[in-house]
Formats: C-alpha cells, sequence, structure tokens
C-alpha cells in the first residue's frame, strides 16, 4: 500500500499556489506516493476535508490566481484537542506526511503538530509580502509586483494627462519589498517603507525644483504599514502646491495568473519540498538563497529576523529623501 502524503494551503493566498499543489501532488505519484489534497487549510484538517488528488481534480489550475484549495486561519489548530482531531484524519487514511504552502504562521503551526504527533512535513514559503526569513524569494511575488507594475503605469497615463500626483498604496505591513521594487520598476518619484526613514522636508525641496524644472507629474508609492497614504496625499496638494490623489490597491495584488516565474518556482519548491521528505527532514521550509534551492529548518526560519537586500534599500534611499 503507498504512504499517503497530504498537500493543502495556508495563510494568505498568492499566485504560484495552485501550480505548487499539481506539482507536488504529480511528483509525490511519481515517487510511490498516495497523494491527498486538504480543502481550507488547517481548518480542513480538523474538518476532514481530505479527497484524492486524481489527475482530473489538479488538471486546468495551473494558470489560476489564488488557491483552489482555499485557505483559512484556524484557531482551533492551537488547540490541542482539535490537533488531536486532525492527527486521527489524517491517521485513517495512512497518511504520514504533509506538504503546506504558506507563510511563518502556517509553518509554526505545523511545527507544533510535528512536536505532538511527530509528522513530518515540507513548508513551501508563499506570500506575496517575500518576508520568510532564510529565503530570497516567495510564491506569489512576481506575480503581483506584476499587478502592481501594471496599474501603476496605467496610473501614470492619468497623471501625466492632468498633471497631478498619484500616491499608490501596496500591500506590506512590517515589510516594504512590494513598495521599494514597485518604487524602482515603475520610476517613482517617492517611496515610503517601513525600513526606511523619510524625510518630508527634503522630499518637497526635490519635487519642488523638479517641477520648476519641467516635471508636470509625481509618482509617489507607500507602503501600507506607513500608515502614510491619506497625509502624503494631503501634504503634496498642500506643500507642493500639486493637486494629487490617492489610489490604495487592495486585494487586487493577491489575484491574477501566475506569472512564468512564480509557475517556475512553484514547480522547483514542490519537488524540493518531496525530495526534503524522502531524505528524512521533518521539518523544514525549501529556501532560494543567492541563486541555490535548498532548506531550513523550521525553528531556524522562524527564529531569524527577515531582512531586506541592501542594495535594494540604498537604491531606495533617495526616494524617501
Amino acid at each position: 500500500m503507498s504512504k499517503g502524503l497530504a498537500i493543502f494551503t495556508s495563510g494568505g493566498d498568492a499566485a504560484g499556489m495552485n501550480p505548487a499543489v499539481k506539482c507536488a501532488a504529480e511528483y509525490a505519484a511519481r515517487r510511490g506516493y498516495k497523494p491527498w489534497l486538504v480543502y481550507d487549510g488547517l481548518r480542513g484538517l480538523i474538518d476532514d476535508k481530505f479527497v484524492e488528488a486524481d489527475r482530473e481534480l489538479i488538471s486546468g489550475i495551473l494558470h489560476r490566481g489564488g488557491t483552489f484549495l482555499r485557505s483559512s486561519r484556524s484557531k482551533r489548530f492551537f488547540e490541542l484537542e482539535f490537533r488531536e482531531q486532525a492527527f486521527l484524519n489524517l491517521k485513517k487514511r495512512g497518511i504520514e506526511k504533509l506538504v503546506v504552502v504558506g507563510g511563518d504562521g502556517s509553518f509554526r503551526a505545523l511545527n507544533q503538530f510535528y512536536a505532538d504527533f511527530g509528522v513530518p512535513f515540507a513548508g513551501i514559503p508563499a506570500t506575496i509580502d517575500n518576508d520568510i526569513a532564510g529565503t530570497d524569494y516567495c510564491l506569489g511575488v512576481d506575480t503581483a509586483l506584476n499587478m502592481i507594475r501594471q496599474s501603476v503605469d496605467s496610473i501614470r497615463d492619468t497623471a501625466n494627462s492632468f498633471s497631478r500626483a498619484f500616491v499608490i498604496e501596496v500591500m506590506g505591513r512590517h515589510c516594504g519589498y512590494l513598495a521599494m521594487v514597485s518604487a524602482l520598476a515603475c520610476g517613482a518619484e517617492v517611496c515610503l517603507t517601513p525600513e526606511l526613514p523619510y524625510n518630508l522636508d527634503s522630499i518637497g525641496g526635490r519635487l519642488k525644483a523638479e517641477i520648476k524644472g519641467g516635471r508636470n507629474y509625481v509618482l509617489a508609492i507607500v507602503a501600507e504599514g506607513t500608515k502614510m497614504g491619506d497625509y502624503l496625499t494631503r501634504w503634496i496638494t498642500d506643500s507642493i502646491g500639486m493637486e494629487a490623489r490617492l489610489t490604495v490597491l487592495g486585494h487586487v495584488q493577491r489575484g491574477g495568473s501566475p506569472t512564468v516565474r512564480d509557475r517556475l518556482m512553484a514547480y522547483k519548491f514542490a519537488v524540493a519540498a518531496i525530495d526534503a521528505l524522502e531524505a528524512g527532514e521533518t521539518n523544514s521550509v525549501m529556501t532560494y538563497q543567492d541563486g541555490e534551492y535548498g532548506s531550513l529548518p523550521i525553528q531556524t526560519v522562524c527564529d531569524s529576523k527577515y531582512e531586506l537586500d541592501p542594495l535594494l534599500l540604498k537604491l531606495c534611499t533617495n526616494l524617501s529623501n
């Protein structure tokens, strides 16, 4: 009898989750496992929402954004009695290993589950914030950046037509990666993130000089974690003298068909996850650092502080001053 292996998605949705699920299921089957899928994330583990990963179920999901398995954040999973129920659901199907596609909160939950019941798991990093320690890339980031790029390019057309300033708020409560990369890729004049100190007096002087020299529009990209979207919009209107508008991109950044990069990264992460479990790893997270694929123990990931690329910070410094 084939050993069972279950795959599910958890936490915030991200483009690339569906390709990761598809590849993990197919590769696990080729390696002799019986793959199962779990709907509704951690909640589905408790509520017994398992289904066999047959070919028909995972066909046609590669190009779809989000996660067709759906996701959830389950407070019940933090209680031992519900984790025990999840374990019994695995046991009755002969499922001995897990692959979770999600963020560090999901990994922590599975690490506790491993400590309780000894069920090995492999984590595939997926979050558009790109803020998981130990890996340079998380699934969904490239697609999110392209969604932002498309939106900002469209906004620029209107900004130029009306000689206005536009403040564009992107996701990133604690991490400014999306804002920084988008600001550089879209040629924004201002970028505010939680990581970079900013100086509005300096920014104002620079913008006024540029406007005097012929600039007829301004693009400012801010991370939601700065809570500066509304204020910066009013400040540009009042202090710079250019009519400004705020656009909050919101959840549009999470959607969209996965880009080629996210599809390819999903495949490579999925294969690495199955290989790691076969090699005897019990609670590891797949990583991509300096062009190399690998894995790290979950404790190393959770105990480490995520740090942005110093070069990225340096390149964006001039946009916050």
